[in-house]
């Protein structure tokens, strides 16, 4: 993963910079110190590493707007970060950056039940802001697995999803408005509180832009009241591809669970370990949770009971209350950080369709063998929102770069079968060098217009998102 040489003459100006950055914000604001920075110079994806020139810290809009209007002026690349839980390298900095943390801004600033909204800042964490709602008996949606520290700003950026997206949808189907600082330091506000604002969607434009664009510092995000009931149910099966079957019977019946999970052997393995969850011993295992009336789960369970049953499950178990419940979900949402325990792993994000999870799951296999790695798989399977986990040892010389050969071709895979590149990790430094497979040469060029429209000095978030290669010829053309 190549990253442009840093500016070095923003790096020799660097006592200036960081002095306007003090006059502008409170003394604890700014971090310099290299042996503080160092706590910033990676996201999730640990493999790569670059302590920033600075980091700044705000605690308001008004306080980000004057960072990215000192930033815009001096010629200083700015690198916005959530809670850091990046697997694609989103937040990666460069030497010659200041690192903005909007970990700070985590005020909660109107509940109103009555128009079903919450508006926020985007530092609070995706699980606080359920936590804000349950007194009032709603929640909000997105729950992406890492939502006891990512944050909405992160979401945002990334359009994150997570289990119940298949029926909720992800952040963009959840975000009603933002306010949005520009490269400039001007604070603009996009939609609001009502369904589908006049003009053009500007707010659809920003979700999921990867900091590209502009530093989203408030959201206003949609509410939901909670279900009368929800119930998840654990299928097992001694073959994956028959678990992706299952899969795809469940989307085709047109029963529409609020989540299907799955996970394989590997993960099953390293889940049982860590969190005792009482999965069976077999080849893969579904999650699949339905909610409503109590008539209306019975009806949905039992008919995904007889699409599971003709596939010869080795056990369907429903949950009875709320603890065994609990305990069917513990090993999912553990899953990540138990797969540590076998060793390190890339988490990769490739969707595809429902029908072809069969197919790809087998050829994950085959690939798996070519490449001498073990793979395990955990993903959302009610959308094909793939997370197949790439083990190596990163002590051995080598193998990082073997498992990194390794995704791309799963990568390339889920294009090649219909999918995309990423679900809701985002594309970061990690998939891209791999947009080209995606798009084609015109396609990109309209996506670097609609950057360079925003940001023509290429300051957000640098060597993300689009080819080293395409954004240089693109940004020469556009000086010609």
């Amino acid at each position: 993963m190549a990253m442009p040489a840093p500016d070095q003459s923003v790096i020799q100006r660097g006592p200036q910079i960081i002095a306007a950055l003090r006059a502008i914000l409170p003394g604890d604001a700014v971090i310099d110190d290299p042996q503080e920075t160092r706590a910033y110079e990676c996201d999730a994806l640990t493999a790569y590493r670059c302590p920033p020139l600075a980091v700044v810290l705000p605690r308001t809009t008004a306080e980000v707007a004057a960072i990215m209007q000192t930033c815009h002026r001096m010629g200083v690349p700015v690198v916005p970060r959530g809670a850091g839980t990046s697997l694609a390298g989103g937040a990666l900095p460069t030497a010659d950056c200041v690192l903005l943390g909007t970990m700070r801004l985590r005020d909660v600033l109107e509940i109103d039940t009555d128009n079903r909204f919450i508006r926020v800042q985007t530092g609070v964490t995706n699980l606080s802001v359920s936590a804000e709602l349950e007194p009032h008996g709603f929640f909000y949606a997105p729950d992406p697995s890492s939502q006891l520290a990512c944050t909405i700003a992160g979401n945002i950026a990334m359009n994150s999803g997570g289990a119940h997206c298949l029926k909720y949808g992800v952040t963009t189907n959840n975000l009603m408005a933002a306010t949005v600082v520009l490269t400039t330091g001007e604070i603009v506000q996009l939609g609001g509180p009502e369904l589908g604002p006049d003009g053009l969607d500007l707010l659809g434009l920003f979700c999921g832009s990867e900091g590209q664009l502009g530093v989203v510092t408030e959201a206003t995000l949609r509410i939901l009241p909670r279900p009368e009931g929800a119930r998840p149910v654990l299928i097992g099966f001694d073959n994956a591809e028959v678990a992706g079957e299952c899969v795809a019977r469940i989307i085709r019946s047109g029963v529409l669970p609020v989540a299907i999970e799955y996970m394989d052997e590997p993960c099953l393995r390293a889940v049982e370990s860590f969190a005792k969850a009482g999965y069976p011993a077999c080849s893969a295992v579904l999650i699949v949770e339905v909610e409503g009336s109590r008539d209306e789960i019975a009806d949905q369970l039992a008919r995904i009971r007889a699409i599971a049953e003709d596939l010869n499950p080795v056990e369907f178990r429903e949950s009875r209350n709320a603890d065994e419940a609990a305990k069917i979900w513990k090993g999912r949402k553990s899953a990540f950080g138990a797969m540590g325990k076998l060793g390190d792993y890339i988490c990769l994000d490739g969707t595809v369709p429902v029908g072809q999870l069969p197919f790809t799951l087998r050829r994950i296999g085959e690939l798996s063998q070519q490449h001498g790695l073990e793979v395990a798989n955990v993903f959302h399977a009610g959308d094909g929102n793939m997370h197949p986990l790439i083990l190596f040892d990163a002590n051995t010389p080598g193998d990082l770069a073997r498992a990194e050969a390794f995704g791309a071709d799963i990568l390339r895979l889920c294009v090649e079968v219909g999918g995309c590149l990423t679900g809701e990790h985002g594309v970061g430094i990690e998939k891209r060098d791999l947009m080209g497979d995606q798009y084609d040469p015109a396609d990109l060029a309209i996506q670097m217009e609609i950057k360079d429209l925003f940001d023509p000095q290429w300051l957000l978030n640098p060597a993300k998102v689009f080819p080293l290669e395409a954004s240089a010829r693109f940004r020469q053309r556009a000086a010609e």
